[in-house]
């Protein structure tokens, strides 16, 4: 808990660069080369801020030759990642690679899947609908349990927007959680191919509130920024001189056909006061101390505080290793 001679506001996520760069990359110098013992590292790259920074700390660590980026777009895929992608690979001096995994969840019927879930809930739903879920709004101004919505838009362009049965809602996102794990047996493919490692790309936000799929984009070898903030990753942009484009780029999670942001789909608020929550969450801070920082009130700092603590259980269930009947220790390590 900070004192009163230095009251908690929005300058504690305020980063030295210069010596969060040095510390990653030296990270993934060691992880990689003794640690793990491969010769390089592979990593999807989305065009996001959050993966782009985790390829440059990676070219600067490693060099650009042994630093593989994957681009995986898939029919329902943004235009704008794919440009964004390839932008940052030129500007980092990468050659990255193009796989396209459309044929591949078709053949897992993520979209059959996903579209006969949805048409349980909206039996007109068909072929040029777009969709997507969405966390109830209202957070912030009374106490509630969350729920999900499901928003749906015709060829035409009207909307329909209906709360989400819970068996609907695990049914999509069982069927579109496939997109992610589909990208990362990709990633490790090209990484059993080269004898390189595996880099994940969540950020604090992620990996500690659980935004990120067991066995997808939560599996990795090393997660170097996965100790930063959201609001700390733009500021690592920033010094590692990524294009503008990227750096102005607003979160997103490109999974489902109409525009999300991250903070309507499981965020509940946007990312900078949520960073903000999470660090004073974190380290004790009142909150009333927190509520002034926030410029929110007490009462809405409470049911953020609640919604990290219940976050952060969903995190640990999905982090946690595999249930064994006895340890097994493998290198002094649980296996």
């Amino acid at each position: 808990m900070l004192n009163a001679l230095h009251p908690f506001d929005a300058n504690a996520l305020s980063l030295d660069c210069a010596a969060a760069a040095r510390e990653i990359e030296q990270f993934i110098q060691r992880t990689v080369a003794h640690d793990l013992k491969r010769q390089g590292v592979v990593l999807g790259v989305s065009g996001g801020i959050d993966s782009s920074v985790c390829a440059a700390l990676a070219v600067r660590a490693l060099g650009p030759d042994r630093v593989l980026a994957i681009l995986m777009p898939e029919k329902e895929s943004s235009p704008d990642s794919t440009r964004r992608g390839r932008l940052l690979c030129e500007s980092l001096g990468v050659e990255p690679i193009m796989e396209n995994i459309t044929a591949p969840l078709t053949a897992l019927g993520c979209y059959d899947r996903r579209d006969s879930a949805i048409r349980r809930l909206f039996p007109e739903y068909g072929p040029g609908w777009k969709q997507k879920i969405g966390l109830a709004a209202g957070l912030l101004d009374a106490d509630r349990v969350n729920y999900f919505t499901m928003t749906v838009e015709s060829p035409e362009g009207d909307r329909q927007t209906s709360r989400m049965p819970v068996d609907v809602y695990l049914s999509v996102v069982a069927a579109t959680n496939l997109k992610q794990r589909v990208r990362k047996t990709m990633e490790y493919t090209h990484a059993d191919r080269l004898n390189y490692s595996v880099l994940g790309t969540p950020n604090r936000l992620e990996y500690e509130l659980g935004f990120f799929v067991r066995g997808g984009d939560g599996l990795a070898d090393l997660k170097p920024i996965a100790h930063l903030f959201k609001t700390q990753v733009y500021q690592m942009a920033a010094y590692l001189g990524l294009p503008d484009d990227i750096q102005s780029q607003s979160p997103s999670t490109d999974t489902y056909t109409l525009p999300q942001s991250q903070e309507e789909f499981y965020y509940a608020i946007p990312y900078d006061k949520l960073d903000l929550a999470l660090c004073a969450y974190g380290r004790g801070v009142p909150e009333d101390e927190a509520a002034r920082a926030l410029n929110l009130s007490v009462d809405q700092v409470r049911r953020v505080y609640k919604d990290i603590v219940l976050k952060r259980r969903t995190s640990g269930r999905i982090l946690r290793n595999a249930a064994l009947v006895q340890p097994v220790e493998v290198d002094g390590s649980d296996a």
